[in-house]
């Protein structure tokens, strides 16, 4: 039996993921590749919407990839690719912008926060049309489902909506993706703030946890980590945010439940508590710090995963998109690679 396909992507914007970015997506790409047909991508074209530098686009675009193969995605099992790779990604974005409202591009919510996070000057016909190259992400390789998080549904509907009229005006050609709701993962507040959530964006340097940093830096934070009044360690999300923040990345990493590391702790205080989240991080992530860098200082076999890996989506991409160009009625016998 087939096995359903899933999509998703990860934006090159920083030098390293973060516990967010971790629990919240890489883990579980890690998992679904056990169960599903999975393609990843490093979503550079996306990256361009803030204007990068160059080199640090493609640094970013590489450490990015050497961290999913790291943490645990298998070149076998998952297509892991450059989403500039396949061209097929702009060329099906360009028809569904040709298929797309004004009205309907503008109620994009994430436009709207990012304009006003950017200044209305800074805000790009890019960053206007990315919920359009996303939507051309998903259906280009027919995926069955998308991993999404709240921050995301309604760009996914977006991309139902696109897939349903273009079946509906050129005849069935795209399967209509239905959402893979990603595992709850707990709100993972700032170290330094813990009633905001961790954050690239907003977070400062001593509130974040980067997966790609020395273990010493990542325990000294946890052990600076803000908590509260009092000794005990208790969840108690109004009056001990900190403590409750420690107790949620103690548990998402160990897999201990919050209560039974209430009663390990019970009467021994922040110091013990804060070492053995400091060590629950940093047993996490050193191993895959090492293996990142072991992926970087090869960059030859690095860019050579990466070109299997767009071998492989550019064989379904190039289907939908000779089926596409039929339906729509442009000429065959266009470029060749």
């Amino acid at each position: 039996m087939d096995r359903p396909r899933v999509l998703s992507g990860i934006q090159p914007t920083a030098d390293s993921f973060h516990l967010g970015n971790y629990l919240g997506a890489v883990r579980q790409y890690v998992a679904l590749q056990e169960t599903h047909e999975a393609f990843y991508f490093i979503a550079d074209l996306h990256a361009l919407t803030v204007t990068p530098k160059p080199e640090e686009l493609r640094r970013r675009t590489r450490v990015a990839a050497a961290q999913l193969f790291a943490a645990g995605l298998d070149p076998e099992r998952s297509a892991v690719f450059a989403q500039s790779h396949v061209r097929e990604h702009s060329e099906l974005a360009w028809i569904l912008i040709c298929q797309t409202g004004m009205g309907e591009a503008g109620r994009m919510t994430q436009f709207k926060d990012k304009s006003a996070r950017y200044g209305e000057s800074a805000a790009s016909v890019g960053l206007f049309t990315y919920p359009i190259l996303q939507a051309a992400d998903i259906l280009i390789y027919q995926a069955d489902q998308v991993p999404v998080g709240v921050d995301q549904k309604q760009h996914l509907e977006l991309s139902r909506d696109l897939a349903q009229r273009f079946n509906n005006r050129y005849g069935q050609t795209f399967k209509v993706p239905n959402p893979y709701i990603l595992k709850e993962v707990e709100k993972i507040g700032d170290l330094q703030d813990p009633t905001a959530k961790m954050s690239k964006s907003s977070s400062s340097p001593q509130g974040i946890i980067d997966v790609l940093e020395e273990p010493g830096a990542l325990r000294k934070k946890i052990m600076r980590a803000v908590t509260d009044t009092g000794s005990e360690v208790v969840a108690d999300e109004e009056n001990k945010p900190g403590v409750t923040n420690l107790l949620r990345i103690h548990s998402a990493l160990s897999g201990v439940p919050i209560p039974e590391l209430e009663a390990r702790f019970a009467g021994q205080g922040y110091g013990a508590f804060k070492k053995e989240v400091a060590e629950a991080v940093t047993e996490t992530f050193a191993p895959i710090r090492e293996r990142t860098e072991k992926l970087l200082a090869d960059e030859a076999e690095l860019d050579r995963l990466l070109a299997a890996g767009a071998d492989r989506a550019r064989r379904v991409a190039r289907q939908t998109m000779a089926r596409v160009r039929d339906r729509i009625g442009l000429l065959h016998g266009g470029p060749v690679d």
